[in-house]
């Protein structure tokens, strides 16, 4: 069971805790040690390079020395710059000489010379072969997070009509191509909003998930009937389904679970589509309560379930209740004994707290959610981790 810690912060420590908690969640995500150590790899060669040298003036043994000094550009040429891996590779042969020259012996011979020069050639390829390699993946991730910022836009805060709060955690540790998205839609039919999660990772979901939120902008806008914006979001995902198939007959058709929540405009009532996702919570006054689940296939399935149009759900959505969607990167989130994270438990202890009880604003309880998921989790998740929490506005 989660605890929730902290209830009694007030909102600036609960920031700054959510802060925490999304770095710990970030750490897991910037890439291999290797490729990050650059900026201070320099000292762990510095460091051994005195150890060597205060060692061998100690020991006066030329010939040890010279082997241990080689490491000093091999471990730069992990660490550091190709440009930093060559002056301590200088410095090394340097020394060496110094040694040598100090401690006449064996190794005063050129061709130990010769070897020692290629050991820093070497160790000055592999620095090239590492900064190129880390530049090219830091290009990936740089034009993956631009494609995925088509998909998944920056909603400021009141679009729509309605206050809403967003979080992103994803899980995968290189590339960041996962298959969730969610939207915040101000049309002339009132806000509407959808959470989804694309079958599988990686580039393909990536596409599918565009495909889905862009049927959904264009549908969702311009539909005043949401059984009409259901039957548009199906057969833009059957379309993209058709069009990757024809380019690779190996593609394997992908279905989306998603949530999709229009608001009305009585002010207080909303209509909610389902296609196969976890029921929203809602949280407000009255405690919490589950919106329906189960109502529809996913997206991607109505032809092979035969089901008719889409199933809509009037809903009661007073101005006070939030809305909290997520995806099952959040409720299969474990801990190190393999528990899930308990979400509607989390909300009701929440709301059952002081603070909970005082607010239950979209930014504040995502802050809150996010720290406690850290806490669950170490901050280690297995799957990508999608969070919008929405409530009407006064």
């Amino acid at each position: 069971m989660v605890t929730l810690r902290g209830m009694d912060e007030g909102s600036s420590a609960g920031e700054a805790r959510a802060a925490r908690a999304v770095r710990r969640f970030s750490d897991g995500v910037r890439g291999p040690w290797l490729l990050r150590a650059e900026r201070w790899g320099w000292v762990v060669p510095a460091v051994f390079f005195v150890l060597v040298g205060v060692v061998g003036c100690w020991l006066r043994r030329s010939d040890d020395v010279e082997n241990w000094l080689l490491m000093v550009p091999l471990l730069a040429a992990a660490l550091c710059s190709p440009r930093v891996t060559a002056l301590f590779g200088v410095l090394a042969l340097l020394l060496n000489r110094l040694f040598t020259v100090v401690a006449p012996g064996p190794n005063l011979r050129v061709e130990g010379f010769l070897l020692d020069v290629c050991v820093v050639l070497l160790a000055v390829l592999v620095a090239v072969l590492r900064s190129r390699t880390r530049d090219y993946v830091v290009r990936l991730q740089t034009a993956v997070l631009a494609a995925r910022e088509v998909v998944v836009r920056p909603i400021p805060r009141g679009w729509g009509g309605v206050e809403s709060a967003t979080s992103y955690l994803p899980a995968d540790t290189e590339a960041r191509m996962g298959g969730d998205f969610y939207d915040v839609l101000t049309t002339p039919h009132g806000a509407r909003i959808v959470l989804g999660d694309v079958q599988g990772k990686g580039v393909a979901s990536l596409s599918t998930a565009g495909a889905v939120v862009g049927a959904f902008r264009e549908a969702g806008y311009h539909e005043r009937d949401m059984a009409v914006v259901a039957a548009r979001v199906e057969d833009g995902l059957r379309r993209h389904n058709a069009l990757l198939t024809a380019v690779d007959p190996g593609h394997e058709p992908r279905f989306v679970t998603a949530v999709v929540i229009g608001f009305l405009g009585d002010g207080s009532h909303a209509e909610v589509v389902n296609f196969g996702h976890e029921g929203p919570l809602v949280l407000g006054p009255g405690g919490v309560r589950h919106l329906p689940e189960g109502q529809n296939p996913p997206l991607g399935l109505a032809e092979l379930t035969g089901s008719g149009p889409a199933r809509i759900s009037r809903v009661p959505l007073a101005p006070g209740e939030t809305v909290l969607l997520v995806t099952d990167g959040v409720t299969e989130a474990r801990d190190h004994q393999g528990e899930f994270f308990p979400l509607a438990a989390w909300a009701r202890d929440l709301l059952a707290s002081d603070a909970g009880r005082r607010t239950t604003a979209p930014d504040a309880l995502l802050d809150r959610l996010v720290g406690d998921l850290a806490d669950h989790t170490a901050g280690h998740l297995t799957d990508d981790a999608t969070l919008l929490a929405v409530r009407r506005t006064a």
